[in-house]
C-alpha cells in the first residue's frame, strides 16, 4: 500500500491581512497568540478547511480536482464531518470491520470510504474492533507560528437591527478581533510508514496536494476575509526513509523578518526576506521541491 508513497516535507507560508486566521475559544475567539507575541494557527484548523472542500462534494474545487486526478467521489468521504453522529459511525465500523487480517482490513468498505481517515488517521478504532489500524495518519500538519509577533486589533461590531427591545441598533463590544498583518509558517509531513495501517494511497496524498492552494480562498468568512497562502512547498525525498533532515529543509525555506528589530510586528509582505528555492546542496538531496501554489 505504501510502496509508491515517498517521504515528503512540506511548508506553508501563510500571510494574514486584517483577518483572524484561527480564533481561540479560551479567549473569546481572539486570534491565537503565545505569551511571546507570536501568532498561532492550529493544525486542526487547517485540516478542517481541507475537509470542508472535500465535504462540499458538488462544489467547484472538489469537482474540478476529482476530474483532474480521475478520482471516484464515493471513495473520498469525510469521517470527521461536522454533522456526524458518532454512534452511526461506530455502527458502520462494526459492520464493515471484523477481525480481518491486514489485507482484508485495507479493502474494507469503511477504510475505502473515508479519505481523511486514511490520510490523517482517526480515533474511532480505539473504542473497539481492530485496534491495530488507523490511529496515526500518513499526513501530519504542525502548529503554524508567525515569524514575528503579531498586533491584534479589537473593535465593536454594530448591527442595524436592535438586539434588545426598544433599541434601534445592536452592539457587540470587541467582537471584531483581527491580526493586522502576519506571516505564518506551518510545516507538514508525509510519512509512508503509517500507510499500511491506514490504507492511504498516493491518490489520497495527491488530493491533499491539489486542495492546499484553495484552502483559504474557497473557505473565506467575515472574520477571515484575507488569508493568503504565499507558498506551499512540497519536497519529496528520494526514498521512503528520507534523504535529508526535515529541519534543514524547513529552515532553508522559512522567511526572515527584515530590519534591526525583528520582534516588531510587520505591516506588509515586503517586511520579509522570502526564499524562492532550496539551496543547491539541499536540492541535490531530494527528488524535487515544488511550490503547489504555482499549479493554480
Amino acid at each position: 500500500m505504501n510502496d509508491n508513497i515517498k517521504r515528503s516535507t512540506g511548508l506553508l507560508i501563510i500571510e494574514v491581512v486584517n483577518s483572524n486566521p484561527n480564533g481561540d475559544p479560551d479567549r473569546e475567539s481572539d486570534p491565537r497568540q503565545r505569551p511571546n507575541g507570536l501568532g498561532e494557527i492550529s493544525p486542526v484548523s487547517f485540516k478542517r478547511k481541507l475537509r470542508d472542500l472535500v465535504e462540499n462534494t458538488d462544489g467547484p474545487v472538489f469537482t474540478a480536482v476529482c476530474k483532474k486526478l480521475g478520482l471516484n467521489k464515493d471513495e473520498f468521504k469525510i469521517l470527521e464531518s461536522r454533522d456526524r453522529v458518532r454512534k452511526d459511525i461506530s455502527a458502520e465500523m462494526a459492520k464493515d470491520i471484523k477481525d480481518f487480517d491486514q489485507k482484508e482490513f485495507l479493502n474494507s468498505p469503511f477504510v475505502k470510504k473515508y479519505w481523511d481517515g486514511r490520510l490523517f488517521g482517526n480515533t474511532f478504532l480505539e473504542e473497539g474492533g481492530n485496534k491495530g489500524y488507523i490511529k496515526t495518519g500518513v499526513a501530519q500538519f504542525t502548529m503554524g507560528l508567525s515569524v514575528a509577533p503579531i498586533q491584534i486589533q479589537r473593535h465593536t461590531n454594530t448591527n442595524k437591527a436592535g438586539v434588545e427591545e426598544g433599541k434601534t441598533q445592536g452592539m457587540a463590544p470587541l467582537a471584531y478581533r483581527v491580526v493586522e498583518h502576519g506571516v505564518y509558517c506551518m510545516p507538514f509531513y508525509v510519512n509512508p510508514s503509517h500507510a499500511h495501517k491506514s490504507g492511504c494511497t498516493q491518490k489520497d496524498v495527491d488530493l491533499m496536494k491539489a486542495l492546499i492552494p484553495y484552502a483559504y480562498d474557497h473557505t473565506r468568512s467575515a472574520i477571515r476575509p484575507d488569508v493568503r497562502i504565499r507558498h506551499a512547498w512540497y519536497i519529496e525525498h528520494q526514498n521512503s526513509l528520507g534523504s535529508c533532515a526535515d529541519w534543514k529543509l524547513i529552515d532553508a525555506l522559512t522567511p526572515k523578518r527584515k530590519g534591526n528589530d525583528p520582534v516588531q510586528p510587520s505591516t506588509s509582505w515586503n517586511d520579509y526576506i522570502v526564499p524562492v528555492d532550496l539551496p543547491g546542496d539541499l536540492k541535490g538531496k531530494v527528488s524535487f521541491a515544488d511550490d503547489l501554489m504555482e499549479a493554480v
